[in-house]
Order: structure tokens, then sequence, then C-alpha cells
């Protein structure tokens, strides 16, 4: 059986603003967990 990656599914990985835009959604959500669960990145 061989698996075919659909050509939506390769656009998606090969197109870099795609990516781009994933990187920024995943980095603001850990921020926005860290700064929340946290209190602030700071604790003296």
């Amino acid at each position: 059986m061989t698996r075919r990656i659909s050509k939506y599914k390769r656009f998606m990985m090969m197109n870099p603003i795609v990516q781009f835009f994933k990187f920024i959604y995943l980095s603001i959500k850990v921020l926005l967990v860290v700064a929340g669960g946290h209190g602030g990145t700071r604790s003296a």
C-alpha cells in the first residue's frame, strides 16, 4: 500500500508563507500560555 500525499497537503507543506504563519501562531500560543500560567516571565 503506497501512501500518496495529496496535492493540497504537499502544497501546504511546501508553502513558506503557510509555514511562517503557522510558526507565528504557535509562538503566540506558547507566549500566551507562559505569560498566563506564570503571571509574568520574571519571577525574582
